[in-house]
């Protein structure tokens, strides 16, 4: 039952469904989507899931959403990335977390979790890197070692939204390098990597290349949602 407070701050305050514009019910999982609209976001089909797995590089990949042009997902990504609701990160984090144990549940031995990295002048232009939200909702289920400046992105690069397939390879090529900071403190371990959304895979590639040169032991990766053709 809502106190006196509550009751003010949501009839002043109401949270709203930023799918369907409706007001959140007090009993709603969360306070950014209607459960309904929730359970009916596009899912990534099996096969598309397959191709997925084709384009990145890690030892184990998934990830949940079929993010489209106009689809919801694609509007769920947007309020994340760009309207400062970075805490639906550790909400889908969290919820996608807990999805990722159940297929792959040797995950919780892992050693390190970290996010893809945004460039400085675009973390400060945005205020927070989204990715290590979800991190931070993956790790309320995990609970491992979470390191957000593990990998640095050390140029700028341009947005891979327009770019064609090879075009996105070259644009975010040698982008990435380790933090000298743990030069000698990840060979041998298990590390799960994390961003928002996958498209090609040119750039969660070129992290985990990274990785696997300092010589870590296994490369998990999981995105919340990929762009499925």
């Amino acid at each position: 039952m809502l106190n006196l407070y509550d009751y003010i701050k949501d009839f002043f305050f109401p949270k709203i469904c930023i799918i369907t514009n409706n007001k959140l019910k007090p009993d709603n999982s969360n306070e950014f989507i209607e459960d309904t609209a929730f359970a009916n976001l596009d899912k990534i089909k099996p096969e598309e899931l397959i191709e997925m797995r084709t384009k990145v590089k890690s030892d184990y990949f998934n990830s949940y959403l079929s993010f489209k042009k106009d689809n919801s997902v694609q509007a769920i990504i947007h309020y994340l990335k760009y309207n400062g609701f970075f805490n639906l990160g550790a909400f889908l984090g969290s919820y996608f977390g807990s999805e990722y144990i159940k297929t792959f549940p040797r995950v919780r031995q892992y050693d390190i979790l970290c996010p893809v990295p945004l460039f400085k002048t675009k973390l400060r232009e945005r205020g927070y890197n989204q990715s290590e939200y979800i991190c931070n909702g993956i790790n309320s289920v995990l609970n491992i070692s979470q390191i957000n400046d593990l990998v640095i992105r050390i140029r700028h690069t341009k947005s891979q939204t327009n770019l064609k397939y090879f075009e996105r390879l070259s644009n975010v090529k040698d982008a990435f390098q380790l933090n000298p900071e743990y030069k000698n403190n990840i060979s041998g371990k298990n590390v799960l990597l994390v961003d928002d959304v996958m498209t090609t895979g040119a750039t969660i590639n070129e992290v985990i290349k990274v990785l696997r040169n300092e010589d870590v032991k296994e490369i998990s990766a999981l995105t919340i949602a990929s762009a499925c053709k």
